[in-house]
């Protein structure tokens, strides 16, 4: 794989114990096992205030909203593995989206960060259908409401408490696989955009 791909991974929840961080770091693992450079992001690491126009107005981005934006700047590929909140994308992960969607700098384009960036989405839930359900609304905000192209396939890892082997592997050979292949085409894709 060409070494100036590099994918960041990060979950839409900030728990310590979060089903989908595990989900974000197994990613970061299998890129690295197959040669691509991968960068775990915790958004626990970003807090941020929720979203007020008139805050913005009177004090701009929060400077984790501009670390993040510069922290996706550097990676050509962004998986986001993102819980079900009530059929529908969380709380954290929209308002992060929402500010880093406001971080403009120079004569840059609105959303550039997010035009610029191939994604790829993903779940894990205690549930039986994985968290796929509120991957509908996180898609809907990246294609429609930032611009972002988002990689048709989702990844879902239902029954996540007994999914997940202690060297942080899926117990499930296939469905690692799967996530594998998932990670290696955001790989490719990511080059071809930025080729």
């Amino acid at each position: 794989m060409s070494s100036d791909v590099r994918l960041l991974f990060f979950a839409g929840s900030q728990r310590r114990a979060s089903f989908n961080k595990r989900l974000a770091r197994l990613g970061v693992m299998i890129a690295e096992a197959n040669g691509i450079a991968a960068t775990f992001a915790d958004l626990g690491d970003y807090p941020m205030p929720i979203y007020d126009g008139d805050l913005e107005a009177a004090e701009g981005p929060p400077d984790n909203a501009r670390k993040l934006k510069h922290l996706l700047s550097l990676h050509n590929g962004v998986f986001i593995a993102s819980p079900e909140y009530n059929s529908s994308i969380p709380p954290l992960l929209k308002n992060t989206l929402d500010w880093v969607s406001r971080v403009r700098e120079g004569d840059e384009l609105p959303n550039e960060v997010f035009k610029t960036r191939v994604f790829a989405l993903g779940s894990s839930s205690t549930g039986g259908m994985g968290g796929l359900r509120g991957l509908n609304t996180v898609r809907q905000v990246l294609e429609l409401g930032l611009g972002a192209l988002v990689l048709p396939e989702q990844f879902a890892v239902p029954r996540a408490a007994d999914a997940f082997a202690e060297n942080g592997h899926l117990k499930n050979k296939d469905s690692q696989e799967t996530f594998k292949a998932l990670i290696q085409k955001l790989a490719r894709a990511a080059r071809v955009l930025h080729g």
